[in-house]
């Protein structure tokens, strides 16, 4: 039987692509691998740990999924980051050392706690993974948000952040939430210049 082929992306096309002008959607419930952390993402090694026990986990869910009674082999989801500070306006201004962190990777529905749990121990049997017993399996969402396509390095993001902030003011709405990024490009292949980030902003109507 040949295994069904899905990816997210395509068949929830407005969640995965912004344009450089701001928009506001609204973003549903979604199962995540997700971990935790606090700390300067480019010198922390518990981001580096918690991204590549996101990688191997994500990777042996896929091929679990595959070779299972699902019979789906779908695409390994981008990595996604939601990011705060006790003040969401000062973000962008914050320095990094401050900043608390969870990184997350989209998984099918069809992952249970059983198959995540299994894909763990997978992980923990065959490498030193040491983030790997940190991650949880767990639904979330966005709900109503602004979101805007950044293109260039991580570190400018400070500009475009304000334009959607600013954006988010001038129609009647208030910060919510966690600012959260979604990587669609990535750092070890592309130039600085040509990395593309969605970042995204949950909403509240203001008053």
């Amino acid at each position: 039987m040949t295994a069904t082929r899905l990816d997210l992306t395509k068949q929830f096309p407005e969640l995965y692509s912004a344009g450089r002008e701001p928009a506001l959607l609204e973003v549903p419930e979604s199962s995540f691998l997700m971990v935790d952390g606090h700390g300067d993402p480019n010198v922390s090694p518990a981001y580096a740990h918690a991204v590549e026990a996101l990688y191997s986990v994500s990777y042996t869910l896929k091929f679990a999924l595959k070779r299972g009674p699902h019979q789906l082999d779908h695409r390994v989801m981008p990595l996604e980051g939601l990011w705060w500070v006790p003040d969401t306006v000062r973000f962008s201004t914050t320095p990094k050392a401050d900043w608390n962190w969870t990184m997350m990777i989209r998984q099918l529905d069809e992952v249970d706690q059983d198959l995540f749990a299994a894909a763990v121990r997978d992980v923990s049997s065959r490498k030193a993974v040491p983030a790997a017993p940190l991650l949880r399996l767990a639904r979330f969402g966005d709900g109503l948000a602004a979101q805007v396509l950044h293109i260039g390095p991580y570190a400018a993001e400070g500009p475009t952040i304000q334009r959607l902030h600013a954006f988010i003011s001038e129609h009647g709405y208030g910060l919510t939430g966690k600012h959260h990024e979604i990587y669609l490009g990535d750092p070890r292949r592309a130039a600085p210049e040509r990395l593309r980030t969605i970042l995204r902003q949950p909403v509240v109507r203001s008053g």
